[in-house]
């Protein structure tokens, strides 16, 4: 496995939980727990890419380095975007994309989705897939869900019930449909040009931002993960059952 970096982008406006990075989790910032799981995946490099000094400040003191980024970016991969421009990354570079509320991401995810691109020359992008559990899930707008081609692929990626069960089949469509996990690898030449990939009306639709690099013809490659993660945190009931578990 080659060298890859891992970069946490950690916004401090949150709308449900403003602050978010620097909610306490058992006695420290939640972003200190966020940093323990990209140390544990073996990455040769981490950075935290923040707008907020107080988050930055929090870092430091963590021993990990800090790249301070725009306060208007509208996306983490925009955010990921300036780091790559930033630090001058090489364009084979492969970065991994771990967002700062993800305190319970299993540390074989970010060794998966890195091996994962790797080992397609052709991908631009790549990323991890579970199991839908139940048909409420696959209709819950809130979880996104992924189709792929038989090598994996990413064909699509939709708030709605993906692929559409026309003959009412419901014990097939749950072996078949794929919750998508906001866990990315890129390659940096594919960071740099992210910025002048046309606007994508599928991504102004649906508010998902791979759907402007799947809508330009990237290739995003998808695998379902090794490992089922642990609950990401929104809301101060996330940061609580984080906690138990984390205890």
């Amino acid at each position: 496995m080659h060298p890859f970096i891992v970069i946490i982008p950690a916004r401090y406006q949150s709308s449900r939980l403003p602050g978010k990075p620097l909610r306490e989790i058992g006695g420290r910032p939640m972003i200190a727990h966020v940093i323990d799981r990209a140390k544990e995946s073996g990455a040769a490099d981490i950075v935290v890419a923040t707008d907020h000094d107080d988050i930055a400040d929090a870092v430091q003191q963590l021993g990990t380095r800090v790249c301070m980024t725009r306060e208007d970016h509208v996306s983490g991969t925009d955010r990921l975007a300036e780091v790559v421009m930033q630090e001058q990354l090489a364009d084979d570079v492969i970065v991994v994309n771990l967002q700062g509320d993800e305190p319970l991401m299993p540390a074989i995810l970010l060794e998966q989705v890195n091996r994962l691109l790797e080992t397609e020359p052709r991908a631009a992008i790549s990323t991890l897939s579970t199991p839908i559990a139940d048909l409420d899930e696959l209709q819950n707008p809130n979880v996104v869900k992924v189709v792929t081609e038989r090598n994996g692929r990413a064909l699509y990626f939709s708030r709605a019930p993906i692929p559409w069960d026309r003959e009412g089949n419901s014990s097939l469509l749950t072996t078949i449909a794929q919750r998508h996990l906001g866990l990315y690898a890129y390659r940096a030449g594919f960071l740099k040009r992210y910025g002048d990939l046309p606007a994508s009306p599928l991504e102004q639709l649906e508010h998902l931002e791979q759907l402007r690099a799947l809508q330009a013809g990237e290739w995003i490659q998808v695998a379902q993960a090794s490992l089922l993660p642990g609950p990401g945190v929104d809301t101060m009931d996330d940061l609580r059952v984080v906690e138990a578990q984390l205890q």
